[in-house]
């Protein structure tokens, strides 16, 4: 960590980016039709989310020459997604050496940044990047390659034009504004297609001030001396778990319904390349069978995330403890599980979240016209898992599709690049999938920006030769004129 302090110099590193960027910059010329509509200009692409998803979809799209892109983000700059707020970790969860927001430029990869800020030696004994390392990357690479965000803008509505546009509506800073575009790409985190949980039991038994979920922004340091619960077993419960610890809590007690934890960890199987490129190419039964496996053998903390709670004497670790019962006496929660009733200060959810597009503002005007899984696939007897069938079922290039057929063809201009893409396309919103992800998703959006418009670029083509064809003849004219010439200054 001290090693974030020691900032190098990266003014050589960006001119190599912006030679390897010109090495590879063929061919330079943008091709989408612009257009307006009722004197407002229409972008090509809105991307809704500006964390690492968002900007590297955005870059894609650059280097594919399409301009007219605008990203939106709800939070301040330099807050983009999770790594400065409600991610908890010390480090990444995934091993050093991950790519993707580099596009396969070796001058923007991780390692470039970190040994040109840190020097080579700092690379070599790092074991993992440290998060708020990872946010400044990732704010790095967007400068360098000029990605520009608008900030503090929350989309609130999508809604279908007749004519084949969508409308954006968005409150920046406050102020309603409307935005027309041709594409919409999700990029909105994890939750993107639903909501953090709480369960009823807990939100209705506490106070608010009692309770928060483990992606709420929580007051670590008014934790001090104070009993704390967690409720769940995933990653982010002992993340958050641990930072109540290292806060000064009294004491911190994790209850988990699991009697023992996960001990292998499917998402660094999923980690090559066959797998995380070619997984939406399977039939839909293969897809069901490997994510129902994933699903079910779920994610288990980290060995340094367990390590970091397991080193206090104050944490209690309860396994096989599903919570029977909430109340809220005299002041203090009451949690009671089949082995015994405690009592705590605060509780900390760490139940997830739920696919919900219906709880989706951007979503809410046309959620029900949206194909699940569970409108798709009927899997045998079995294989059945009511999770898996409320996912979205998406095209092979992230775009939602209608439930019936023709009732919504502007779902397939509206792109989500969300956790809800992992049953058809085993991408997320994740790092370990970017770089193949955000391949599949700019191929979606630039083939569809192309075959719309295939009309338009064959006059464009033929008014070109028409220009090609005059410019002959004037050349002709033009070379007649030079070869005659020494005849006439003969005579």
């Amino acid at each position: 960590m001290d090693a974030i302090d020691k900032s190098g110099d990266l003014g050589e590193l960006e001119r190599r980016v912006r030679f390897e960027m010109d090495c590879l910059g063929y061919p330079s010329r943008q091709w989408t039709v612009g257009r307006n509509r009722d004197g407002s200009p229409v972008h090509d692409v809105i991307i809704v989310g500006g964390g690492q998803s968002g900007m590297s979809i955005a870059f894609r799209l650059l280097r594919e020459r399409v301009t007219n892109v605008r990203v939106l983000d709800r939070n301040p700059a330099g807050r983009e997604g999770p790594w400065v707020s409600f991610a908890r970790m010390h480090t990444l969860r995934t091993p050093k050496v991950v790519t993707g927001p580099d596009l396969g430029i070796p001058s923007l990869s991780p390692r470039a940044w970190w040994e040109a800020r840190f020097g080579e030696r700092s690379w070599q004994g790092l074991n993992k990047i440290p998060r708020e390392a990872w946010q400044a990357y990732l704010m790095w690479v967007r400068k360098t390659v000029g990605i520009e965000i608008s900030n503090e803008t929350e989309v609130t509505d999508i809604e279908p034009l007749s004519d084949g546009l969508l409308a954006v509506r968005a409150n920046v800073d406050g102020v309603a504004q409307q935005f027309f575009t041709r594409k919409v790409v999700l990029a909105t985190g994890i939750e993107g297609s639903g909501s953090w949980t709480v369960p009823a039991a807990i939100a209705q038994a506490l106070p608010r001030t009692c309770y928060a979920h483990t992606a709420d922004p929580i007051d670590f340091r008014a934790l001090a001396g104070q009993s704390v619960a967690v409720v769940g077993a995933g990653a982010s419960a002992f993340d958050n778990a641990a930072t109540a610890l290292e806060a000064g809590a009294a004491s911190v007690d994790l209850f988990a319904r699991r009697k023992r934890l996960p001990t292998v960890n499917p998402n660094r199987w999923m980690e090559f390349a066959g797998f995380l490129r070619h997984f939406g190419d399977l039939d839909d039964a293969r897809k069901w069978r490997f994510m129902k496996l994933i699903f079910d053998m779920n994610q288990p903390p980290p060995q340094d995330t367990f390590d970091r709670c397991a080193r206090h004497a104050n944490f209690v670790l309860h396994l096989g403890c599903p919570i029977d019962r909430v109340a809220f006496e005299d002041g203090r929660i009451k949690l009671a599980t089949p082995h015994a009733t405690q009592t705590f200060d605060f509780l900390i959810a760490g139940t997830g979240f739920t696919i919900d597009l219906a709880s989706r503002p951007e979503l809410a005007r046309f959620h029900d016209k949206i194909a699940c899984w569970s409108d798709r696939y009927r899997p045998p007897a079995g294989e059945h898992h009511a999770l898996l069938g409320a996912y979205p079922y998406l095209s092979p290039n992230f775009q939602f599709t209608e439930k019936t057929a023709g009732s919504a063809p502007f779902l397939a201009h509206i792109f989500s690049y969300t956790f809800a893409a992992m049953p058809s396309l085993a991408c997320s919103a994740g790092i370990s999938a970017l770089k193949f992800g955000v391949d599949r998703i700019a191929s979606g959006i630039t083939r569809a920006l192309f075959v719309e418009d295939a009309d338009l670029h064959l006059q464009s083509l033929r008014q070109y030769d028409e220009v090609e064809l005059e410019y002959r003849h004037t050349d002709a004219e033009r070379t007649r004129d030079a070869q005659t010439a020494p005849q006439q200054l003969g005579r």
